[in-house]
């Protein structure tokens, strides 16, 4: 019986260290995802908590290792849910993908994560975009995390464009990462801008139109390539067709 009782003792410390951490991470999520990760600190949360700040410090190493916390604790599944939507693709299409469709693959299952999260998806969508647009420390955890699958893409919008040059399917993935982290931050500005028309939480809105613009604007760019190659080519070849001409 007692055996018993310490054995639940146990499993009730766990949980309540369970539910600590829980709601540190949450508390920390949210202030970094209003403030950043300079404007916040460890006092700030504990604050937030009404705790002493030396219970946060039993948990994580300084602010630092709580942000890493704040931001592994999603960012597994964001990459486990854009695999699944890659390997589906895939699977599908095999060698034969379209522009749209690579690029609904990528996108599509990320937006459905704010769409049908909590609101602590929504303030990670915040954090991320910080992530992704800070140089040195945020680059590195963009090359751990989605690196790899930023590469499928690519090959995946070569096989659709086979003619396209790297440089600007690299360069059209920037324009749309870019865009994709601005709608992540939910600045507020759209709904102002529109005076109400468009809001930015709404990724419902997002999802129906990003990806068709985001593909247009590559296929624009593609077809804008090629035809510009074609002027060059028929250029060069012009005054050889005039040479060989004379007697």
């Amino acid at each position: 019986m007692a055996a018993t009782q310490k054995r639940e003792g146990r499993r009730t410390r766990a949980e309540q260290r369970a539910a600590s951490v829980k709601l540190i991470l949450d508390t920390a999520e949210q202030l970094f995802s209003q403030h950043g990760y300079f404007g916040v600190t460890i006092k700030d949360v504990a604050d937030r908590m009404g705790i002493h700040a030396a219970l946060i410090h039993y948990y994580y190493d300084g602010k630092k290792a709580l942000f890493d916390a704040v931001f592994e604790r999603r960012v597994e599944y964001a990459v486990t849910v854009r695999t699944a939507g890659l390997d589906a693709y895939e699977a599908e299409v095999g060698n034969h993908p379209t522009v749209e469709g690579a690029l609904r693959a990528y996108y599509d299952g990320a937006f459905d994560v704010y769409i049908n999260g909590d609101e602590g998806w929504r303030s990670f969508g915040r954090i991320f975009a910080q992530v992704n647009n800070a140089p040195g420390y945020g680059a590195e955890k963009m090359d751990t995390y989605f690196d790899p699958l930023v590469l499928r893409l690519i090959g995946l919008l070569k096989k659709a464009l086979p003619d396209a040059t790297l440089e600007d399917l690299f360069w059209s993935f920037q324009f749309t990462s870019g865009a994709y982290t601005l709608i992540l931050s939910r600045t507020g500005r759209i709904d102002r801008l529109s005076n109400g028309l468009c809001a930015s939480d709404d990724f419902e809105a997002v999802r129906e139109r990003f990806v068709t613009f985001m593909a247009g604007g590559l296929d624009a760019l593609y077809k804008r390539r090629k035809t510009t190659k074609r002027r060059e080519t028929a250029k060069a070849t012009k005054p050889r067709m005039r040479a060989k001409a004379k007697p």
